[in-house]
């Protein structure tokens, strides 16, 4: 995969890699003077307000979807500091902001109403039958 590849989403939709700003930082945590002397946290945006790359029902069901993750202008943000090469950083946050959208943008089923089956409404009103008459069996009948 190339720089100039665009990023594939599914067999609909790949992000142009103009779309993308990927930017490298320095990472935290453990790894000693390497860590920090090389920027090797990866940052990848994706505008998905402005991005020509969707049809408008795909952009609102992604931008719901992803509400909680996005700025107030639109903006996907995901960072990967996995590693400690910048390029395996990058294909990890390519990775990760691929599967968000593609899970974004699943239509999910719309739910069947179905009803019990009347076996099954019998053996549910049996085992209540059963359960109160053992409570009642339990109880202490004043004659004793």
């Amino acid at each position: 995969m190339g720089i100039a590849d665009p990023l594939i989403i599914n067999d609909r939709v790949s992000v142009p890699r103009a779309e993308l700003t990927v930017r490298a930082t320095r990472a935290g945590g453990p790894g000693g003077q390497h860590v920090n002397t090389s920027s090797t946290r990866i940052e990848v945006t994706w505008n998905l307000s402005a991005s020509t790359v969707l049809s408008d029902a795909e952009k609102g069901r992604v931008l719901q979807s992803l509400e909680s993750r996005l700025d107030s202008d639109g903006t996907l943000r995901i960072v990967a500091s996995d590693t400690r090469s910048q390029r395996q950083n990058r294909e990890l946050a390519e990775q990760r902001l691929a599967a968000l959208v593609r899970r974004a943008l699943v239509i999910p089923r719309t739910r069947k109403k179905t009803r019990p089956t009347r076996a099954s409404v019998e053996r549910r009103l049996t085992e209540k039958r059963r359960a109160g008459a053992k409570k009642r069996d339990r109880r202490s009948h004043g004659d004793d």
